[in-house]
């Protein structure tokens, strides 16, 4: 099963992965979680739904995203 990995501390949630790039629409930006540079980060919302496809991955800036399948 694939499954996408945020990397929290890397993450500067600018939401790249969140706007409408993943076709399962499971990421969004963390309004709870602040990271240890201070940002809010993506989280995956439903890792079951996870095609593996690596979008969020591809329009990440930062290497904070890695796709496993």
């Amino acid at each position: 099963m694939p499954e996408v990995k945020i990397l929290k501390d890397i993450c500067k949630g600018c939401g790249l992965c969140c706007d409408n790039v993943c076709p399962e629409n499971i990421l969004i930006i963390s309004a709870d979680t602040i990271n240890s540079n201070g940002y809010h980060p993506a989280m995956v919302t439903d890792q079951e739904k996870c095609k593996g496809c690596g979008f969020c991955y591809m329009i990440c800036p930062e290497p904070a995203i890695e796709v496993y399948k």
